[in-house]
């Protein structure tokens, strides 16, 4: 089965807009067993989009599309579709329906521009939109079924997973085949080094198939497998996850696609224990990553962002000393900082950062990627010193974050 991508819109051609949504549905899509043949960005243009709806619907069997479908004068997604079909658009009763529950829930009026979106190809079947007002629609052309859907990427995932990819298991047909997706996830090496020690394990497994997929500063390792017999898709997808573990050791922090956070907020549960923040140079996103989980109010306990000494000196009780004689970038202030978070806080753990993220404030002797972290537990305290070659400002605080939580969950393994 061929299947490809579609994004329109100039904001996604001209990169005002990053195209997230073709890499979340192409990932849905390889879950279910489809393998996505091509992405392709189209912009608001009539005619590109028609010649290019026209190319697919001879080439593929399935094609997802999306953005094109609001009230606005370059929603122009539906009148390509129905040229490239060689029919006219109609008022949709089940769309309109849509349309207006949307605006009769939330009582207010709906605009004749909204009134538009009703409007679909003769011979499609309209999708329903729960969380927004473009309703989506279903349309074959040619050999392919197309399935366009909204850019807006809460309405686009929720009209996937409601009504698309349904649809498209169906069109797969083999439904006694059973597909099965195992995301391990690593932190710690790169993925040259992570594709180097498992290179020889795919050859093991006929059944599966192997990628990696870097997302900043982690590393996936996907496990893909299709088979008749489940129990032996079972059995190899167990045993080649086991091998993967053994291979890059504890640099794996989880093998059912749980982020670092969630994790690490499993390991605190797990243990009855409580943690604690202290940040600089990450600025609250460590504390913003572990209370973006569920249930994190169980086990997460304070978080103090003391950007300046001022703050680090009257908030956490940095001894003026310490910052005095090693600034606030050195491992020891990062040590009183996790000591002075755990006296405030009452926490069983504390980690604490203070860094240089870039791109200025560098030094020779403390280079841009500098990173100092802090830990305290309920028997010590230590402070450890990083450098990475890394000068985006972003990038440094994702990697420092992570640096810092990957820090205390091999604290919480010793005692496993």
């Amino acid at each position: 089965m061929i299947a490809d991508i579609i994004a329109t819109g100039d904001e996604i051609r001209t990169g005002a807009l990053v195209d997230r949504n073709s890499a979340y549905i192409s990932d849905k899509i390889e879950e279910i067993g489809v393998e996505v043949s091509r992405h392709v960005c189209v912009g608001d243009d009539l005619d590109q989009m028609r010649s290019l709806l026209l190319e697919t619907a001879a080439r593929a069997d399935i094609a997802l599309v999306t953005g094109g479908l609001g009230p606005t004068m370059d929603d122009i997604t539906s009148q390509a579709a129905a040229e490239a079909k060689g029919v006219e658009l109609q008022l949709d009763p089940a769309a309109l329906e849509t349309v207006s529950a949307f605006f009769t829930a939330r009582k207010l009026p709906m605009s004749p521009q909204n009134r538009k979106q009703a409007y679909l190809p003769e011979t499609a079947v309209s999708i329903v939109n729960p969380v927004g007002t473009a309703p989506g629609f279903q349309l074959k052309i040619d050999r392919c079924v197309f399935y366009f859907m909204p850019g807006v990427p809460h309405e686009m995932r929720r009209m996937l997973a409601d009504s698309v990819l349904p649809a498209v298991v169906q069109i797969r047909g083999e439904q006694h085949l059973t597909t099965t997706v195992k995301t391990i996830c690593t932190f710690g090496l790169p993925e040259s080094v992570v594709d180097e020690k498992i290179a020889a394990i795919p050859d093991q497994f006929p059944l599966l198939r192997l990628g990696l997929r870097a997302s900043f500063p982690f590393i996936q390792v996907k496990l893909y497998g299709r088979s008749a017999d489940p129990h032996e898709l079972d059995r190899q997808i167990a045993a080649a996850q086991e091998q993967v573990c053994t291979c890059l050791g504890d640099t794996v922090f989880s093998t059912d696609g749980q982020s670092l956070a969630e994790s690490l907020g499993n390991m605190l549960v797990s243990k009855n224990a409580t943690v604690a923040v202290a940040e600089s140079c990450t600025g609250g996103l460590i504390a913003s990553q572990l209370t973006d989980v569920p249930g994190s109010s169980d086990y997460f306990l304070f978080s103090g962002v003391t950007y300046a000494n001022a703050a680090k000196e009257q908030i956490l009780n940095v001894p003026a000393a310490i910052l005095h004689k090693h600034g606030a970038v050195h491992a020891e202030t990062a040590r009183h900082m996790a000591l002075g978070a755990r006296e405030v806080s009452g926490s069983d753990y504390v980690i604490a950062t203070s860094g240089i993220a870039g791109p200025g404030g560098g030094t020779a002797e403390k280079p841009v990627g500098t990173l100092c972290v802090g830990l305290a537990t309920p028997e010590t305290s230590q402070g450890f010193t990083y450098h990475f070659p890394v000068r985006n400002r972003e990038q440094n605080k994702l990697l420092f974050a992570a640096v810092a939580m990957n820090k205390l969950r091999k604290e919480l393994l010793k005692t496993c």
